[in-house]
């Protein structure tokens, strides 16, 4: 099936809706005795090398989250000691969590169910500390096991379609989803978790790039086939999903692709047998792109952008003294080793400059090669100081980008009529305004939070639930199937950057699933034909009794 052919996303994306007679009526059942493993170990693992412990960067976390990339302004190329924090920041082992059973791994970024489906390798030329080669991140281990020895990255750049961030960066990060391993628990739905999830490890990896200064940029223009090859997987089991380049080598770009020969690496079994569903396969491969030049095309077009809201917005207001410079910042690395998904509010208030702070850091922007944003965010408000409770949508700078042009344009008769200063005024008034929150229904709305997220008392209890809503007819028409990659992987970045804003301003926060349709008639009429792709919680973390 063609990419062309986006029938295929809303058969998936409709068959795969909570709503509360799909919950009421499933008979799914967790086989604990069948629980996949969460590692991938091969079999005779060949060459390993032992990960150094990660260093320190120092950097504040809030200006770490909102950065958009370090700039490719002079030669940035890791050694195995940065490469080392950025993997181990991004998806390795933070602490260990004591429970019945006895101690629980637990990772660097959220994921659904602590399944932990989301594989790294990277593709580097000869950095200092490391050979040129083709690795797989072992957790387990600390390590990374060679897969392929010698500089491959001329075959990621002929499957990007030549991407310049790919032909200039000194290591590329595959991630890949290892189907199963989250199906186990939440079936077909799981192929939507495999984007959620890599979403929150690639808001660590961005926010951990800056802070060691290195240029990033996600991709996901890619000939499925020949990255899946690259990395030795089938692209259906386990497939890549996304790719990541780290640091800006003009001097050691990529040479010409070598030939990709078969390894015929064995993996041991993730668990005693598993189950196919056969709707994640039909939608990877309907998303999947065939060749460069499919790729080459895919990155063409403009998308269609939203209409200017009809009611005025109220403005966010500015934050005088941001968290990031505040004295006693914590820095990104010690945010990211606090963070946990809350299991408990306790309905206290949060101010309305850590909301203000939060959707500016985390809504900035994401290094792409799609064009950005797709998704709108809205909210549910029940405990903000300083702000009605009430549901809202947020718009961003780009999204009033026509209002901001009349202001400037007053500003340009003002110059001309009362001189350079006061339009200067006007121009700076305009970009002061040019984030804000639109007020759609005034109320508290806890219970309906609550009921949205499958009735849990999490949502009820947050002072705040964000819902990360793309239009997907859009989407779908600017990018086929793979739109649908798109949008739920933008999505959870920004989610993953919220989680990581939220601890680090001393709140709680969690991801939730929610009644798909439920929500998009909730925020309607604004959100008429728009579809949740991610649910986030916030608040003031309850203690443990």
């Amino acid at each position: 099936m063609a990419n062309s052919d986006i029938a295929a996303a809303w058969e998936y994306h409709d068959s795969t809706k909570h709503s509360p007679e799909s919950v009421r009526s499933s008979t799914h059942t967790l086989d604990w005795d069948n629980q996949p493993r969460p590692y991938k170990l091969y079999a005779n693992p060949g060459e390993r090398v032992a990960l150094p412990e990660p260093l320190a960067s120092g950097k504040a976390a809030m200006d770490t989250i909102a950065s958009l990339g370090a700039a490719s302004d002079r030669e940035r190329v890791p050694d195995l000691a940065t490469l080392s924090s950025i993997l181990h920041y991004s998806a390795g082992i933070t602490k260990h969590l004591r429970y019945p059973g006895g101690l629980m791994p637990f990772r660097a970024a959220a994921c659904t169910g602590a399944l932990y489906h989301i594989e790294l390798y990277a593709a580097c030329g000869a950095l200092p500390g490391l050979e040129a080669g083709v690795y797989h991140f072992d957790v387990h281990e600390n390590a990374l096991t060679r897969l392929r020895p010698g500089d491959f990255r001329g075959a990621l750049v002929e499957a990007t379609a030549r991407e310049p961030s790919v032909a200039e960066a000194p290591v590329v990060i595959i991630c890949t989803s290892t189907f199963w391993r989250n199906s186990w628990k939440y079936e077909t739905r799981a192929y939507r978790h495999s984007f959620w999830d890599n979403g929150t490890i690639l808001a660590n990896m961005l926010a951990m790039a800056d802070a060691h200064g290195l240029p990033t940029r996600v991709v996901l223009g890619f000939a499925d086939d020949d990255v899946n090859r690259l990395i030795e997987v089938d692209g259906e089991h386990e497939a890549a999903i996304s790719l990541v380049t780290l640091g800006y080598g003009p001097s050691m770009r990529a040479a010409p692709a070598s030939p990709v020969e078969r390894l015929n690496l064995e993996t041991l079994p993730l668990s005693g047998h598993e189950v196919d569903y056969p709707g994640i396969r039909l939608m990877h491969a309907a998303s999947s792109l065939a060749t460069a030049d499919e790729v080459a095309a895919w990155r063409e077009g403009v998308l269609p952008t939203s209409p200017t809201p009809p009611t005025p917005p109220i403005p966010v207001p500015p934050v005088q003294q941001p968290p990031s410079v505040a004295a006693g910042a914590p820095a990104i690395e010690e945010v990211i080793r606090r963070r946990r998904s809350s299991r408990r509010f306790d309905r206290a208030a949060i101010s309305l400059e850590a909301l203000s702070t939060l959707l500016r850091t985390a809504t900035r922007g994401i290094p792409t090669d799609f064009v950005p944003p797709l998704n709108d965010i809205y909210l549910i408000v029940n405990g903000v100081e300083g702000l009605s409770s009430g549901t809202y949508v947020y718009h961003r700078e780009a999204e009033r980008e026509a209002g901001r042009e009349a202001e400037r344009e007053a500003g340009r008769e003002a110059e001309r009529e009362a001189g350079q200063e006061a339009g200067r005024e006007v121009g700076d008034e305009a970009g002061r305004e040019a984030e804000a929150l639109e007020q759609l229904r005034a109320g508290e709305f806890r219970r309906e939070a609550g009921y949205l997220d499958l009735g849990q008392r999490l949502g009820a209890d947050a002072a705040v639930n964000i819902y990360v809503m793309a239009n997907l007819e859009a989407a779908l028409a600017r990018y086929g199937n793979r739109g649908y990659r798109v949008a739920q992987l933008e999505a959870s970045i920004t989610a993953g950057k919220i989680y990581l804003a939220a601890y680090a301003l001393g709140l709680g926060a969690t991801g939730l699933t929610f009644f798909d349709d439920e929500v998009t008639r909730f925020f309607s009429p604004h959100a008429r034909g728009k579809s949740v792709m991610f649910l986030i919680a916030l608040g003031t973390r309850a203690r443990r009794g």
